[in-house]
């Protein structure tokens, strides 16, 4: 009884995988053409080509660096506020803490802009 319950199931899922291989020859489609780096390669050179997409990956690096440093000022700012709303720091520290954060905000987005025309 075991054996045919195995078998059956073989069968069915043989029977299955047939028909959806079937189906599936009419959905498959040709590739997109990739995207080019925003240097713009010419044709055929390949150099230039991954030259151009590191150099992207770069700014999108850059970018991320950016969002991580915001959402960590932020965060310390948010902690500091509730802080002084528990009585542990006075509101000076936050208004001083929330001044060198946007400073640290600034310089970062500075160096990460002057990298990006670098690259």
């Amino acid at each position: 009884m075991n054996k045919k319950l195995t078998r059956t199931i073989n069968q069915q899922c043989m029977v299955l995988y047939t028909f959806l291989s079937m189906l599936c020859f009419d959905v498959q489609a040709a590739l997109p053409t990739p995207v080019n780096p925003s240097t713009g390669a010419p044709k055929g050179d390949w150099l230039t080509m991954i030259k151009g997409y590191v150099k992207d990956a770069g700014l999108v690096l850059g970018l991320t660096i950016a969002v991580v440093v915001f959402l960590w000022v932020s965060w310390i700012i948010i902690s500091k506020f509730n802080e002084a709303r528990a009585g542990r720091a006075e509101w000076g520290e936050v208004g001083l803490t929330a001044i060198v954060g946007t400073g640290v905000m600034i310089f970062v987005s500075f160096l990460l802009t002057e990298a990006s025309g670098v690259i």
